[in-house]
């Protein structure tokens, strides 16, 4: 199973303190804008959290009780919109939080959505591919009352894929067959799925590295390119910035890292991956990922797990820019060290919207009942990126603030407006 519409990686450690976290920025940012706390009070948790319990017959005849969760943080600018994980450690608090993040992702992108989420405490890997069909649709039955195209458009997230996508929205047909096709984004194409998803959000933060290297007067061709983490996300950006003529001249995978002052090969390196994906141990002269953070570029992509540019190292990266592409790859210290030396940090809630982006674009086509080639899904998409990064950049100069908090500013006036427009505060 593999994540799509997802607010971080798979292997996101999250913090227990997350929910407490997200409420702490929220507020800085209406200190920024001087709203009443009545309205602050208003958006700090989810209008709506349901928490249901569903049997679910398992393959050696037994009945197992799961709980799932589906929060939806505000709809006063529109339907709740977010993904579903599947994960053993999916908490309350959790969801909740990962619920106002997609309020803020949709809100920086301009989009006609709240935050929503959903989870259900299970582990598919250890699970056989029938069980995990009987428990996505379960759940949707479960949770079925308060979802809908018009009400919470659920997505694939952590351990989950187009599959049980399809399987979801068959299960909401027969209770609702007349709007199924829009109850749920992430679907395979011929279920009513668009072009374009897969490496949406890859090509995404490609398109904000183009923009943040234009606002710095670095042109990405011949830009020094270090891309920390060589996945799915990380080999795509590698690829794309060296056929646009950037020097990667670092990379890094689990094992290790390379960096060649005159540039990689990144063709080669491709073709040599194993069926990991893993390329540096191939090399003699591999280096560490924490050394590669640390060498000389104009500009570096954290594309691997958070908490790589911390307080400790901060002070050493040498790149004018930083591009996160994956969650949390920057924490809150190193954000404040990095912008006091005048390095542009854009955080991964701007930089890595492209699946959610994607994903309106689809419930757009289902309600429309016409479909696009992919051609027009990429020029939507580049340039919805490329308009949101720039209203988080000017925020960013308008308040004097981080890239970081600038978001945060850009979102919650959006949903502040809403709430105030509606007469509900």
């Amino acid at each position: 199973m593999t994540q799509a519409e997802s607010t971080s990686s798979s292997k996101e450690a999250i913090k227990p303190n997350i929910l407490d976290e997200t409420q702490e920025v929220i507020a800085q940012a209406f200190d920024v804008l001087g709203y009443d706390r009545q309205v602050y009070d208003t958006l700090k948790s989810p209008l709506r959290v349901l928490t249901v319990r569903f049997p679910v017959k398992m393959d050696d005849g037994t009945v197992k009780v799961f709980t799932g969760y589906r929060a939806q943080h505000n709809d006063a600018v529109g339907p709740t919109k977010g993904g579903v994980r599947l994960h053993p450690d999916v908490t309350q608090s959790e969801i909740e939080a990962l619920a106002i993040w997609m309020s803020i992702r949709c809100g920086i992108a301009d989009l006609p959505f709240g935050g929503g989420k959903g989870g259900i405490v299970c582990d598919p890997r250890d699970m056989s591919f029938g069980e995990i069909e009987r428990v996505s649709r379960a759940y949707v039955r479960a949770i079925s009352q308060i979802v809908g195209p018009t009400k919470d458009i659920p997505a694939p997230d952590v351990f989950s894929n187009s599959q049980n996508m399809a399987w979801m929205m068959d299960e909401y047909a027969r209770l609702r067959e007349h709007d199924s096709s829009g109850f749920i984004t992430g679907k395979p194409l011929v279920l009513g799925g668009t072009r374009g998803r897969e490496g949406a959000s890859a090509r995404g933060v490609a398109i904000t590295i183009q923009e943040a290297a234009n606002v710095r007067g670095i042109s990405l061709e011949g830009a020094r390119v270090i891309v920390q983490g060589f996945g799915n996300t990380g080999s795509y950006l590698a690829k794309f910035l060296y056929d646009a003529g950037a020097v990667v001249v670092g990379i890094s995978d689990a094992y290790g890292a390379l960096y060649r002052e005159t540039g990689l090969n990144v063709d080669e390196l491709l073709e040599r991956r194993d069926s990991f994906g893993t390329v540096t141990r191939l090399y003699r002269d591999s280096i560490t990922n924490k050394e590669l953070l640390e060498m000389p570029c104009d500009i570096l992509v954290p594309a691997a797990t958070e908490n790589q540019i911390n307080a400790e190292n901060a002070g050493r990266i040498k790149a004018s820019i930083v591009v996160e592409a994956t969650s949390g790859a920057t924490t809150a210290e190193a954000t404040d060290v990095l912008t006091e030396r005048d390095v542009l940090v854009v955080p991964d809630i701007v930089s890595n919207s492209g699946d959610v982006i994607v994903s309106y674009f689809e419930w757009v086509q289902n309600n429309q009942g016409y479909y696009w080639d992919e051609a027009e899904v990429h020029s939507r998409l580049d340039a919805r990126m490329r308009t949101s990064f720039h209203r988080v950049y000017q925020a960013s100069a308008k308040y004097g603030v981080s890239m970081r908090l600038a978001a945060y500013i850009v979102a919650v006036q959006k949903l502040a407006e809403a709430v105030r427009w509606r007469g509900w505060v």
